[in-house]
């Protein structure tokens, strides 16, 4: 496994280097890398960005706005959060499997006497407090896990910068958020920066994994600076079309997350649809959109369009009866 250290802060430079990497890159090595974003609010890949963030706090406060290829809920980036990034060749796409990924890292913690765990859907947490949320995207047999470790992260404005969704949360505001979560220099046994934190932990990465550190090349940095500006930077990948629609359903599904339907419906016709929400999911939700447009918002329209069709691979963990359930009520 190569080890790689990003030269940038930029959000939308790292997040075009992920890509980068993962597209452009030898397909049979496996890479490691630990980054660093200025502040900004790195949204899921097919999450509605205008309905996750503060909009006027954001753009007060200078935050970077930035869609990410895996799917899964919005995070808040700043100096004190330190990004790590695996690309692999790894199992059956579809597997999602966080733990394997997050294992070294929980490896790496425990070394510095921090007790991390890996819980729920695709968290770490210390004494059951969230320091980490992972995501991954997959593509052919190839699979890019990123999480972040909130190590000295300014959290109150995690409160501020993100809206958060009534059913994610029993109460809101600021309390709800900061106790669910927690930075990782609280635990550790001395007081140490980010900058020397980040050091261990590459040092640890290193040793265990046996990682053999890759200096980007010229080509590399080119590469990623021109997908940065052909995607990264754009307002079409980062906030991108929200049209009105006359029927909106959310819902929140164990093991699956939230999901939102909005559909435009004229005499019974669906017309459009369009899905958001923090689930993963392998495949583009258009091609979904594709087989139900022109279908009537009937059940046995709708099971006939969509016979054939692996609804979990657009939203893992959700089947297709479930999905009409949610589409009909």
């Amino acid at each position: 496994m190569y080890y790689i250290e990003s030269p940038s802060t930029d959000p939308h430079f790292n997040l075009a280097l992920e890509q980068y990497i993962f597209d452009a890159s030898d397909k049979a090595r496996d890479y490691c890398m630990l980054w660093r974003n200025s502040n900004a609010v790195v949204v899921g890949r097919f999450q509605n960005t205008a309905a996750e963030i503060n909009a006027a706090y954001v753009k007060k406060h200078g935050i970077s706005v930035v869609r990410r290829l895996s799917g899964g809920g919005a995070v808040y980036h700043d100096l004190g959060n330190v990004n790590f990034t695996f690309i692999a060749r790894r199992g059956t796409p579809g597997a999602f499997d966080f733990a394997s990924f997050c294992r070294p890292v929980v490896e790496a913690l425990a070394s510095l006497g921090v007790p991390a765990e890996i819980s729920g859907r695709n968290d770490m947490t210390i004494d059951g407090k969230k320091f980490s949320g992972n995501a991954q995207y997959y593509k052919r047999d190839r699979v890019m896990h990123h999480g972040t470790i909130l190590y000295d992260s300014d959290l109150s404005v995690v409160a501020e910068a993100l809206v958060v969704p009534k059913d994610k949360f029993a109460s809101k505001g600021i309390t709800s958020v900061r106790s669910r979560i927690t930075n990782v220099k609280e635990y550790m046994s001395a007081d140490i920066p980010v900058e020397r934190f980040i050091a261990v932990l590459r040092e640890t990465l290193i040793r265990e994994n046996h990682m053999v550190p890759y200096e980007l090349s010229p080509d590399d940095l080119q590469g990623a600076l021109a997908l940065q500006r052909a995607v990264y930077d754009t307002w079409e990948w980062n906030y991108g079309a929200s049209p009105a629609y006359n029927i909106r359903k959310e819902q929140r599904i164990d093991g699956c997350g939230k999901l939102e339907i909005h559909m435009n419906v004229e005499r019974g016709v669906i017309v459009d649809a369009a899905f958001f929400g923090d689930y993963f999911g392998n495949e583009d939700s258009g091609g979904l959109a594709d087989l139900l447009r022109g279908r009537h918002l009937e059940r046995t329209e709708l099971e006939a369009a969509l016979a054939g069709t692996d609804i979990g691979a657009y939203f893992h963990n959700l089947d297709a009866g479930r999905f009409l359930d949610i589409l009909l009520d």
